[in-house]
């Protein structure tokens, strides 16, 4: 186990803009206003996704794509740095109008409406490849051992 104490920064509160991708506006916060760690979560509702499930058989992650409307009954994630760019690690559960859920790690999605508390932690966090146990791109041992 490797861990690190953090301290919280600038904390925001994000409206999402209708028809443009939920994750790449948590991103694009980060990118503007330079915050290199955080941790975030969200609710609301998008018109369609592209969840990713990850098989630790084969170690690769296997895209299941949704052309439907769901309510976000919960967002949760992270920004850390993957290959230089700041990168919003995100997993949701998405219902159908009928209560049924889908979940997972989220790669894509539409928003209809989406509202995100976000808040900054002081520091850097990096995410690094880890070939030889899960081949997943994991939080460094560098950012977790200061």
């Amino acid at each position: 186990m490797q861990y690190r104490q953090f301290q919280g920064g600038r904390e925001y509160l994000l409206r999402l803009e209708n028809g443009r991708d939920w994750r790449g506006q948590i991103e694009e916060l980060a990118d503007e206003e330079e915050i290199d760690a955080a941790w975030f979560n969200g609710m609301g509702a998008s018109k369609d996704a592209t969840l990713w499930f990850y098989d630790q058989d084969t170690k690769e992650y296997l895209p299941v794509e949704f052309d439907e409307p769901f309510e976000v009954a919960m967002a949760v994630g992270n920004i850390s740095f993957l290959d230089g760019e700041r990168f919003a690690h995100t997993h949701v559960l998405l219902t159908r109008e009928d209560g049924s859920t889908v979940g997972g790690h989220l790669d894509s999605a539409t928003a209809f409406a989406g509202e995100v508390y976000l808040r900054e932690l002081e520091g850097r966090v990096e995410r690094e490849h880890d070939p030889e146990v899960t081949d997943l791109d994991l939080w460094s041992d560098d950012s977790l051992s200061r």
